[in-house]
């Protein structure tokens, strides 16, 4: 049996395009002789559809284009994710479900059993778990279709009461499929691996593995969907953060390449987040429907590393770089944006902030009389800037990128309406030595960030020879309890325990708590880490514990 896996960048909601996509790889397969042809986890809706699942409309058009797919499903056999109505009246309204289509009509539908609740998943608020399990036969093979989360209850810990797989094994399949929407982060691409073997290999049975590609807002989704053998030994691994059409050879209970190179995973990890920022920028304004971005161009790291993201994915004369010096901004941060922008060849122009922050000063001028300046006047230099960058958003129909880090995030050195404004976060979910460390890897072959930006100490420049670290710690070390903190959630205890010191680790998590309404408002952050700030971290605003 020929099988074709169709790895796609499906568009939330675009039920034109997506079903567009949907049948023109279905006559593709069909060229290619393939008996079978697989899409991903909810590849009609894409992933996540979240409340547009609450409106009846959007799943009667749903419903409409299973069928509309399925009357091109002659002569080939297709899988495809989508929802489906429960058609009980208890429980919830719909299932996450495969739809097995052959003869112009459906044949068979598979519904989801996990549901994760968990970090940035809420299946449950919309869907109810499959309680019943059968396998699918085509072509005379048994085959176990399994949904995303299905085959992460694997082992000794497993999260679900449930285990679908030793429901299906009951029935002798001789072939697993998992269609999946699996998000990217730095390092889920080993777990998932390890997962996908343990599954092989428990219950000795060969893979198909189908993912996801492309970013949906924050969530960005790096493809790698792959061929596992019954010995848990990869066949083949299709391209990360690009679309990809393979086709696999299924004969006497073994998986086999036809016809096709194999891709390859990245070797360095801070390779794989720059090509899923770089994607998650691109996709970001090719489905809202933009073109062009433009940020504030400080001549520090962090704005610097936006500037060469946002370049790559859009192309740098569509990358507005803004430079708003101040009194307090040093000539050489000036220079260093320049020569940024004619590195990277994007346009760019200086506009002072002076007349802007002086006009706030004398405004308040008699409501400040007698005190001494503080970090008022810094916020209002802040907030001078995102005055100007939203004012030529408007104006000229560019998104601003946000430029804020993680370590800047946690702790809440950053303005709000200043320099936290913008559309898109594009390094939010990166640490500031992450920053650094992708700054070295965008300059791996030749100087595009000047090697100045990279080798000063960080400053925010809002008064006079002001520093980073007048106001934090070491990045090095302020990052490592962030990490153990954010991501390992380990209360200060633990860290103390560890050998952190014990006022820094207070400062710190007492800084991370109280600027949770900060982040409250933050514009939606490219994820990259197992925890980023948004919705995979919902803590409480008003609150008292561990400060």
């Amino acid at each position: 049996m020929k099988i074709a896996l169709a790895q796609l960048n499906y568009h939330t909601g675009n039920f034109e395009d997506n079903t567009r996509q949907i049948l023109d790889h279905i006559e593709k397969a069909k060229k290619e002789e393939a008996n079978l042809v697989v899409f991903a986890e909810l590849a009609l809706t894409g992933y996540p559809p979240r409340d547009f699942l609450e409106f009846k409309e959007f799943l009667d058009e749903c419903e409409a284009s299973i069928y509309h797919i399925a009357s091109h499903c002659i002569g080939i056999t297709c899988i495809l994710g989508a929802p489906s109505r429960n058609p009980l009246k208890k429980g919830k309204r719909l299932y996450n479900s495969a739809f097995v289509l052959a003869d112009g009509k459906i044949q068979d539908v598979v519904h989801k059993a996990l549901l994760p609740t968990y970090d940035i998943f809420d299946e449950y608020r919309y869907f109810e778990a499959n309680k019943s399990f059968h396998c699918i036969e085509i072509e005379g093979h048994k085959i176990a279709l399994t949904i995303c989360e299905d085959l992460w209850n694997v082992g000794e810990d497993g999260l679900y009461g449930e285990v679908p797989m030793e429901n299906l094994q009951k029935e002798n399949p001789s072939l697993l499929i998992n269609i999946a929407a699996s998000p990217f982060s730095r390092d889920h691409i080993e777990t998932r691996k390890n997962i996908l073997q343990a599954n092989c290999t428990s219950y000795g049975l060969p893979l198909l593995y189908l993912n996801h590609v492309g970013a949906q807002t924050e969530l960005i989704f790096d493809g790698g969907s792959m061929a596992m053998n019954a010995d848990g030994s990869i066949v083949d691994e299709m391209a990360y953060f690009n679309e990809e059409f393979k086709i696999y050879q299924f004969e006497e209970g073994a998986l086999s390449q036809v016809g096709h190179d194999t891709s390859f995973l990245p070797e360095e990890r801070i390779e794989l987040i720059h090509d899923a920022l770089v994607v998650g920028i691109r996709d970001y304004f090719d489905k809202l429907g933009f073109k062009k971005a433009l940020l504030g161009s400080s001549g520090g790291i962090d704005s610097a590393v936006v500037l060469a993201l946002a370049s790559a994915a859009l192309g740098a004369e569509n990358v507005q770089a803004v430079l708003l010096p101040s009194r307090y901004s040093s000539d050489h941060s000036v220079e260093d944006a320049k020569q940024l922008s004619e590195n990277l060849g994007n346009p760019y122009e200086i506009i002072s902030i002076e007349k802007a922050f002086g006009a706030f000063e004398a405004t308040l001028a008699t409501q400040f009389e007698g005190r001494q300046p503080d970090i008022t006047e810094e916020n209002m230099q802040a907030r001078s800037r995102g005055v100007i960058l939203m004012a030529m958003s408007n104006k000229f129909g560019s998104i601003l990128l946000n430029t804020s880090n993680k370590s800047e995030n946690a702790v809440g050195y950053g303005t709000l309406y200043g320099d936290m404004c913008g559309g898109l976060s594009v390094i939010g979910d990166l640490y500031k030595t992450q920053v650094y460390e992708l700054a070295r890897f965008i300059n791996r072959e030749q100087e595009i960030i000047p090697n100045n930006i990279i080798e000063k100490a960080p400053s925010a420049e809002l008064r006079p020879d002001q520093k980073d670290s007048d106001s934090l710690p070491d990045y090095t070390e302020l990052d490592a309890i962030l990490y153990q903190y954010i991501e390992n959630r380990k209360g200060p205890k633990e860290l103390i325990s560890e050998g952190f010191d014990e006022a820094l680790v207070r400062r710190i998590i007492r800084l991370v708590n109280l600027n949770e309404y900060k982040r409250f408002q933050t514009p939606p952050i490219l994820r990259v880490s197992s925890k980023a700030f948004g919705m995979g971290r919902r803590m409480p605003i008003v609150a008292k514990y561990l400060q």
